[in-house]
């Protein structure tokens, strides 16, 4: 028999297609997010930086430290006192937002402040605007502000220390030492954050700091008629038998598995209703096209959309973006100019660093995986090949 690749096609089930695409765009955010740290170090030094899956590493670690610090440690128990009240959150966010306010207007409208005044000025106004937003209307997501400010803080000092002694003493060399130098870093950073970091039992940041667990469901198209009017068919007589059996196991006290002669009886009663019932449910879920996607992970693709565009403002709005394509072309050029090309170098890896860490905390807070010093080895990996079919 000739094979036909349309009979193949025509056999698919098409209707999981929209919601692995939604998958797909919320897992590949966060690989775009360490991609960019790969190509913007290698725009500027022509080096693939093989260290940065171990930043994005140890930025996942910094989110599980400070989530224990927050109170969500493995031994916690009760509730959370939060780390500051409602008032203090939103007077902090306003104060934030005036100081960074008038250093930007500063930085604009005198010419001889340094360029460096207007971009701490814009931060600290972003990050009182989103204090400001958390006090007066998600106080509970002020952990999750906590620890990713601090997994972005640690990862671009991090990315500063492996610049400037790792890859700065090594730049005059061949790119095979860079190269090596690069995967020395990498395996440094696994094993020897083996030695200080919990890893043996996998630890996990909690769930429970994470206050967008729930769900949302779209319904793109409705289920079949007749699989969902058999549902409907079977489910009063099995929610009867089901009442039943719960309420003689409630009145009794007796076990599931240890039953008196009635116990038995009704349990056999609700068992012949049940299969046909969940058979008949999971055939009319499935007669339907639905996507369904955690919240937290929509906030990540929030996330991340702003912090690309706050990139793409840096990189071909600012002089510090202009320095950095500038180098990026000709490192002689731009020094003759007045290009600091230390200063920009490391500025990079700051940016590239404090993204990787960014998607570390937001991977490993609402995805919940146990975390290794290799955690970051296959995202490391994959982030490298969307930066190489990227360009």
């Amino acid at each position: 028999m000739p094979f036909d690749p349309m009979v193949l096609l025509g056999a698919l089930d098409f209707r999981t297609l929209p919601e692995q695409l939604v998958n797909g765009l919320l897992l590949g955010a966060i690989y775009a997010l360490i991609a960019l740290g790969y190509t913007m170090v290698y725009g500027v030094l022509r080096l693939i930086n093989f260290a940065h899956g171990e930043v994005f590493m140890i930025g996942a670690y910094v989110g599980l430290f400070v989530s224990y610090m927050l109170g969500f440690s493995p031994a916690a128990t009760g509730d959370v006192i939060p780390v500051m009240s409602i008032g203090i959150v939103i007077l902090l966010g306003g104060v934030l937002t005036v100081i960074g306010g008038g250093m930007s207007l500063a930085g604009w409208r005198v010419r001889r402040l340094p360029d460096w005044v207007r971009a701490i000025g814009g931060l600290v106004g972003v990050i009182g605007i989103i204090f400001l937003f958390i006090g007066l209307v998600q106080p509970q997501a002020l952990n999750l502000v906590l620890m990713l400010l601090a997994s972005m803080f640690i990862c671009a000092v991090l990315g500063v220390i492996i610049e400037r002694f790792a890859y700065r003493p090594m730049r005059n060399h061949s790119r095979i030492a860079s190269l090596i130098t690069a995967i020395g870093i990498s395996l440094l950073l696994q094993y020897g954050g083996a030695l200080f970091l919990p890893n043996s039992p996998p630890p996990s940041i909690k769930e429970t700091v994470n206050p967008y667990r729930n769900s949302v469901t779209w319904h793109l198209t409705s289920p079949d008629a007749v699989k969902q009017q058999t549902e409907m068919s079977l489910e009063p007589a099995y929610l009867v038998a089901k009442k039943s059996f719960d309420d003689y196991l409630a009145r009794t006290k007796e076990s599931e598995f240890n039953l008196s002669a009635e116990g038995k009886t009704l349990r056999a009663d609700l068992q012949k209703l049940e299969s046909p019932y969940l058979d008949a449910k999971s055939k009319a879920d499935s007669s339907a096209v639905t996507v369904t996607v955690q919240v937290g992970k929509l906030i990540t693709l929030g996330v991340v959309g702003l912090l690309m565009i706050a990139l793409t403002y840096l990189v071909m709005k600012t002089p510090q973006g202009r320095a950095m394509r500038a180098v990026s072309h000709d490192f002689d050029s731009a020094s003759l100019m007045g290009v600091n090309v230390n200063s920009i170098i490391t500025f990079t890896f700051v940016v590239g660093s404090a993204l990787a860490g960014a998607g570390a905390m937001m991977t490993a807070t609402f995805q919940g995986t146990p975390l290794s010093t290799f955690y970051g080895l296959m995202p490391g990996v994959k982030a490298f090949v969307a930066a190489v079919l990227g360009g």
